[in-house]
């Protein structure tokens, strides 16, 4: 009697193993993340892996589309959703402390994280490319709010949204060193001090 060979199971929910395979890079990272890592967590066999979601880089590229749709897109819902700069970063760094530290995932930003110590500079450059689009976006919103006399015409709009990137980039390495969610509150409410005040005129 033959043993047959480990192939995708007839049960095959594609979406399901996309998100495993999300949370292994999210834990471990993009460079230490082995093919075989991944098929032991997925539960098939290399073949099916590829045939699935094709090599491993096309499949992380894949897993932080998924992330930033179910769990990374926080700070793009804030800038769209709050009436000021100052209210979006806010509530951007208040959620991070919340997401960065949820129980049942790995802790901090994979995004941030996944991609260090990488020498695929494709995957670098990706992801620096995500974590800069956020810059962009904060400083969009900060200059519209200096043209618009809410904060002072001296507000450097690109230094600040480097600092809330920053901050952010602050929290998600401290939550993977332990940071609770409590103490990454106080460090967002600590960044908001910071913020410029309103404009004087």
């Amino acid at each position: 009697m033959t043993t047959p060979a480990r192939g995708r199971p007839r049960s095959f929910d594609r979406d399901a193993a996309l998100d495993k395979a999300l949370r292994l890079f999210w834990r471990q990272g993009y460079e230490p993340t082995s093919i075989s890592d991944l098929t032991s967590e997925l539960g098939i066999g290399a073949p099916s892996l590829y045939a699935a979601f094709g090599d491993k880089q096309t499949l992380f590229t894949e897993a932080v589309g998924v992330y930033g749709e179910r769990y990374g897109g926080f700070a793009a819902r804030a800038l769209i959703e709050e009436p000021t700069a100052r209210a979006a970063a806010e509530r951007t760094l208040r959620e991070a402390a919340i997401e960065y530290t949820e129980p049942g995932r790995p802790n901090g930003c994979m995004v941030i994280s996944a991609g260090l110590n990488t020498t695929n500079t494709d995957v670098a450059a990706g992801l620096a490319t995500k974590r800069e689009s956020n810059v962009a976006g904060f400083e969009q919103r900060i200059s519209a709010d200096i043209a618009a006399g809410i904060l002072p015409a001296s507000t450097d709009a690109l230094a600040l949204a480097r600092f809330v990137g920053a901050v952010m980039q602050g929290m998600s390495q401290s939550s993977q060193d332990g940071a609770t969610r409590d103490e990454l509150v106080k460090v967002a409410e600590l960044a908001m001090l910071a913020w410029p005040g309103p404009s004087a005129s």
